[in-house]
């Protein structure tokens, strides 16, 4: 019955092939890759069962269970709401888990089937089944491994102009499209909190923050310096440039849990407030509803000016401040890990985590895992998540 509905979608997709030698050099391919892909997912999802059967996760899951069964759980809509997304999140990684097993079984038996009967249309549908099911495992293993408390939190990306004149500035706006598109493919709600213009395009800064559950854990390994080699739109001779962006990612810090409550004493505070600059209606550019925090015992700055009220701006601000300190509280609980930094180091060359590069040709290069990919449109509109989950498995915890 399976053979037979497998070998009807595969005979709709409109596989052929014409020669008896090049059907065996293909059929020879394609099984020599189903293997293989179905050996290292089967892999995979052995890490991920041992991770789901822990009496960590077991009791996790028993607990949100618990506490969402309470009668008093809408006492709080905030905290309900938190509580029942992560426990969402964690019945997701169980189905998740599930539906790999059975794809994997599934698809064996019928390569199995269909090997034997020599029918190489169900053969590639059950190479691109595993293919599937390979991405959808590293996916689930790179969630497994978010295992800090801040993990879970929403966050802050920071980006920052390094050396390359106007092209930076330009550069900073590219990468703020891509994590923007990224956040949103990935359910993430978006905001620019805070914006400095360039002098003539872009930005010479910008924040965007992430809200939705483990968006700092997935966003944590893009911290660092950031290249991008290309023919320069500025330039009348149209030269090829190279200019650097540093990327910062912070956890907000009210969404953590299990970290000591960031305190802040008014009198260490220094507030300014300016009017905001470029577009943003008459009210915005006319008003002093910008706002600029100075925290003096370590001399953390902080802006915001993406609303029309000032009060919310310094609310908005005060948020940006807890994360900045934070990440020092975590930085010096866990500074031999370098968790929280890794990859930071001079805006400029030497320092880069990945290189973008559009001129002579086109290829995306992540530096700490040696991960590359051809398909720059792609990743500039978002498709980062190879790179992510890359980072994440590269120091595998599991």
């Amino acid at each position: 019955m399976l053979l037979t509905r497998w070998k009807s979608i595969a005979r709709v997709a409109g596989r052929r092939f014409f020669s008896s030698d090049e059907r065996e050099r293909t059929t020879k391919s394609m099984v020599l890759n189903f293997w293989t892909m179905h050996n290292d997912t089967s892999s995979d999802v052995q890490l991920i069962d041992k991770v789901l059967s822990s009496p960590v996760h077991k009791t996790k899951l028993q607990e949100l269970r618990t506490s969402t069964q309470s009668d008093t759980l809408w006492n709080n809509a905030a905290s309900a709401a938190k509580l029942l997304q992560q426990l969402s999140m964690l019945e997701k990684r169980e189905a998740a888990a599930e539906q790999l097993h059975q794809t994997l079984d599934e698809s064996k038996e019928l390569f199995n089937m269909a090997l034997e009967e020599g029918e190489d249309d169900v053969i590639a549908s059950c190479v691109a089944s595993v293919e599937a099911a390979a991405t959808s495992a590293k996916k689930l293993r790179a969630e497994l491994l978010m295992s800090q408390p801040a993990d879970a939190a929403s966050c802050f990306i920071e980006i920052h102009a390094g050396a390359g004149g106007t092209d930076s500035c330009d550069w900073v706006e590219m990468l703020l499209r891509m994590y923007t598109r990224w956040g949103e493919d990935q359910g993430f709600s978006t905001e620019v909190v805070n914006a400095l213009p360039g002098d003539e395009a872009g930005y010479r800064s910008v924040c965007l923050k992430l809200n939705g559950s483990y968006a700092y854990g997935w966003a944590r390994t893009e911290s660092g310096v950031h290249r991008l080699v290309r023919i320069s739109p500025f330039d009348s001779a149209s030269r090829r440039h190279t200019s650097f962006a540093q990327v910062r990612v912070f956890p907000v810090a009210e969404a953590t849990s299990g970290l000591n409550d960031i305190v802040i004493d008014p009198k260490e505070l220094r507030i300014d407030t300016y009017r905001a600059s470029g577009p943003g209606g008459q009210h915005v550019n006319k008003t002093e509803s910008a706002i600029r925090i100075t925290h003096l015992p370590t001399n953390i700055v902080v802006q915001c000016q993406s609303d029309r009220s000032q009060h919310r701006n310094k609310d908005t601000a005060m948020e940006m401040l807890k994360s900045r300190l934070l990440q020092l509280e975590l930085l010096e609980q866990e500074a031999e890990k370098r968790k929280y930094t890794q990859g930071l180091g001079d805006n400029g060359w030497g320092s880069q985590i990945r290189s973008y590069v559009l001129h002579p040709y086109k290829m995306v290069k992540d530096h700490r895992t040696n991960l590359q990919l051809s398909n720059t449109s792609a990743v500039l509109d978002g498709d980062i998540t190879p790179f992510i989950q890359e980072a994440l498995t590269s120091n595998d915890l599991i």
